[in-house]
């Protein structure tokens, strides 16, 4: 009796050490938590279509930086030649100016002599001109000798450019000689606005003596203002006249400004880039001379490996596309996503790993992310 109790102990040993091997044989693998398998059919109801990535042609973006400009014709620093005190002026920085409007008034002993000068070189060559008319007919009757004929010429003739001079002078300092004569003389001088526009610099006071090389006032026209970009030398040759451009400000990145290339400078500075002036296809007043802005342009590049845009998820900040793994199972599976353009978006670093032969999912791609979300929740 006692044997047969010992030779049943030692079977149910045995059998339970058997039954923990077995147990630990049979542990289980690690479960990947980017695989997605679908049943049959999830599979057909979800439509999927796959492909392989391609190879096109993709725009990348160029992205500079640069501010608002004027051209020399537009902006315009207002100063006197001759030079003198300012009587008077209402300019304030940022008013608005017409084309022909008084700016300011000027005065100065120096353009009451001008004027007396003019006036009195005037009053002169009436009498010079009469005496050269009488020595020629004398000379020509032989009644007066060569020398005094040529001396009246010379005389008339010199007379003339002084008259002349002094005429382009007061024309020079703003004087409508038409306005003085022997009873009236311009004691001050009205300066005009050469231009519409705004005033963007005010340099002087009344009162205050100005010389001929001081600049009172700098006007701007601000309606055709462009966009004065610095491009490095390496990214010149991307870039072509005519060439769009879009551009938006620090304060506001979310409103765009279409502009297109109008000059390309042909010198680099010291910094090795140079000036690329773009010009607004509408004009915004908001938009002022020095404003710093940014410029995208989309430049042709060589061919790059690309998937349908649709391939491609986002999750948690990062891009995933979903590789055919066989058998109804997709592996999601992270990508470095360059520029998109016309429904393809550019994969980089695609020929690591083996992304290159792969099968994607290349429509219902964002099902697949919402079944293995769900799933894992």
């Amino acid at each position: 009796m006692k044997s047969i109790i010992s030779v049943i102990a030692i079977v149910c040993l045995l059998s339970a050490c058997g039954g923990k091997k077995k147990a630990g044989d049979e542990t289980a693998q690690p479960v990947n938590p980017n695989l997605v398998t679908l049943t049959n059919e999830q599979f057909k109801n979800a439509a999927l279509q796959t492909g392989k990535m391609e190879q096109k042609e993709v725009s990348t973006i160029l992205k500079l930086n640069g501010k608002i400009d004027v051209p020399p014709q537009n902006m315009v620093s207002i100063s006197v030649p001759l030079g003198g005190y300012l009587k008077s002026t209402a300019l304030l920085p940022g008013m608005h100016v017409i084309k022909g409007d008084v700016i300011a008034v000027m005065e100065d002993q120096q353009y009451i002599q001008l004027q007396q000068d003019y006036l009195t070189a005037k009053a002169k060559i009436i009498f010079l001109e009469n005496e050269y008319k009488r020595q020629r007919d004398l000379n020509q009757s032989k009644a007066s000798s060569d020398k005094i004929y040529q001396q009246a010429e010379a005389d008339y003739r010199s007379q003339q450019v002084l008259v002349t001079s002094l005429s382009e002078k007061l024309k020079l300092a703003g004087i409508n000689i038409k306005s003085i004569n022997d009873t009236h003389i311009n004691r001050s001088v009205n300066i005009y606005s050469p231009i519409s526009g705004y005033v963007s610099k005010v340099n002087v006071n009344i009162g205050k003596y100005v010389s001929p090389t001081e600049v009172l006032f700098e006007l701007v026209n601000p309606t055709d203002i462009h966009l004065a970009l610095k491009v490095y030398e390496k990214d010149l040759d991307k870039l072509f006249i005519g060439q769009k451009v879009t551009a938006f400000t620090n304060n506001q990145p979310g409103k765009k400004y279409p502009c297109t290339i109008l000059l390309i400078a042909k010198d680099l500075s010291a910094d090795r880039n140079a000036d690329v002036h773009c010009h607004f296809e509408l004009f915004d007043k908001t938009l002022v001379p020095g404003t710093y802005m940014n410029a995208e342009i989309r430049v042709k590049n060589q061919k790059a490996n690309v998937l349908p845009s649709d391939a491609l998820v986002q999750y948690e900040g990062k891009q995933f596309v979903f590789k055919v793994m066989g058998n109804r199972q997709f592996e999601m599976t992270e990508v470095t996503a360059g520029e998109s353009e016309n429904g393809y978006t550019q994969i980089l670093q695609a020929d690591k790993g083996d992304l290159m032969n792969a099968g994607f999912v290349t429509k219902g791609a964002y099902s697949l992310l919402m079944m293995m979300k769900n799933k894992s929740e």
